[in-house]
């Protein structure tokens, strides 16, 4: 039987691994961008525009004859960046949560079944609360948090009850980019490199405790769940609708720039550690470690990569070139 994935948010961090993933996988795997879509394999698509949306479920369904195997993975674009979130909330408001629910809306009334991928920052992240269970209550302390967990909340909603649709929560993301902005952890190079300047000093967060998960790992992790959510059929009812994905490395923002800077060879005098920031705008969690028990009671192999072995080889292939 035909599998295909259609993967939103495909030209992003994310997204490019979960495409590759699926398509190595032997599915075959088209998915959406917007700046960087390259049609017709990557379509042009704004999620905010509902017409485009069912328009492109509509071929995938003529094109596969009617639901077949079909999944849609919810990757992106959802803006992930709290401080952007804030910035913009109106903006933040109509992508994670509206254009969330009709991807749903449009994916269950075609038979197609959804992966929606979430946040750690659904959690408060309070000294002393994790690891977090997927059945955890949420109490998210941002916007992008409130956001993301209202996105889960249209997902379920819409999907959850027939079996077609469900969540996955990951941690801040790091891997191979097209420039080191498209990662939390990858920008912190570019604090490491700017610290080389002469006279340059930059204060780096020593508090906030941070579990880097590789987006392979992820991409990996989510062809495993499609696989067995789509043969489950009726037996999907009874599984669980929020599952969790995390590495169990733990570090703080200064400390992964002390990393960076021993793969590097390269001092970090520059650079300041900095405790918690009690008057910052947007709150950050201290601790939002993910459980992923679930993950491991379905059979889905929660192995991730070694974050500074994976940056010693990423080293060779220019990922730690500051970006210009």
């Amino acid at each position: 039987m035909s599998k295909t994935v259609f993967v939103t948010g495909a030209t992003g961090l994310l997204g490019r691994q979960v495409l590759r993933a699926f398509d190595k996988s032997g599915w075959t795997a088209a998915g959406s961008g917007v700046s960087r879509a390259r049609p017709p394999s990557i379509l042009r698509i704004d999620l905010e525009d509902q017409n485009a949306i069912d328009s492109v479920l509509d071929e995938i369904n003529i094109f596969l004859a009617l639901y077949l195997h079909v999944l849609m993975a919810y990757v992106g674009a959802a803006n992930r960046f709290p401080d952007k979130c804030d910035a913009d909330p109106d903006g933040t408001r109509a992508l994670n949560i509206a254009a969330t629910r009709h991807v749903a809306q449009a994916a269950n009334f075609r038979s197609i079944f959804l992966i929606y991928i979430s946040t750690d920052y659904v959690f408060s992240g309070k000294p002393g609360e994790a690891p977090y269970e997927a059945h955890a209550i949420p109490n998210p302390t941002s916007l992008y948090g409130q956001t993301k967990l209202a996105g889960e909340e249209a997902v379920l909603e819409v999907c959850g009850n027939a079996g077609m649709g469900i969540v996955l929560r990951v941690p801040v993301l790091y891997g191979h980019s097209e420039t080191n902005t498209e990662s939390a952890v990858n920008v912190l190079v570019d604090a490491v490199w700017k610290v080389q300047e002469k006279d340059a000093h930059v204060s780096m967060d020593d508090w906030s405790l941070r579990y880097p998960t590789n987006t392979e790992d992820v991409a990996r992790v989510l062809v495993d769940l499609a696989s067995k959510y789509l043969v489950a059929d009726e037996a999907r009812l009874a599984m669980p609708k929020v599952l969790q994905f995390s590495s169990e490395q733990r570090f703080t923002k200064f400390q992964l720039c002390q990393r960076f800077a021993e793969i590097l060879s390269l001092p970090l005098d520059g650079m300041s550690a900095t405790g918690e920031d009690k008057k910052a705008t947007v709150p950050r969690p201290y601790d939002t470690h993910l459980s992923t028990r679930l993950l491991k009671e379905l059979g889905v192999d929660t192995w991730t990569q070694d974050f500074g072995d994976w940056w010693c080889v990423a080293q060779t292939a220019f990922d730690l070139l500051p970006t210009d």
